[in-house]
């Protein structure tokens, strides 16, 4: 069996919610929430989103295939489906690539790790761009980049 390094990071993330968890009962519930910022570290992102989860979601928020096929061409090709993507030379993060990633976090809060708030900028972004997905790929394909 091979360990990934979303492996590591989905034990890691387990791990210290039990540890900080167990923290709070030990130490009441008025010292746990005293703390908040122990809540937000990275190392607590929920559990991750596979590639079959993101789809479902573009399915969801796009209903008209056409659409949904363009929107899924751009993705594949930027992240491979993978909402964690990141270019390593230019910071370009998620399903679509948002450069840089926090611009998505106009979607909702959890932008880094749910897949469905990074469709809803990224649809925002085709439309407002490019007029729909559809265009925004016909783009794509003349110069591999939207």
């Amino acid at each position: 069996m091979s360990v990934t390094s979303s492996t590591i990071t989905r034990r890691l993330a387990a791990h210290k919610k039990a540890v900080v968890a167990a923290g709070a009962v030990a130490l009441g519930a008025a010292a746990f929430a005293a703390t908040p910022a122990q809540a937000a570290t990275p190392a607590q992102a929920p559990s991750a989103a596979t590639a079959s989860d993101a789809k479902a979601a573009a399915h969801k928020l796009i209903p008209d295939q056409a659409q949904y096929q363009c929107f899924s061409n751009i993705v594949e090709r930027e992240s491979g489906w993978d909402p964690t993507a990141t270019n390593p030379s230019s910071g370009a993060y998620g399903l679509v690539q948002a450069q840089p990633g926090s611009k998505m976090a106009s979607a909702g809060p959890d932008w880094k790790t749910n897949p469905e708030t990074q469709i809803k900028w990224g649809l925002d972004y085709m439309n407002s761009t490019y007029g729909s997905p559809c265009d925004a790929w016909n783009f794509w394909q003349s110069h591999n980049w939207y």
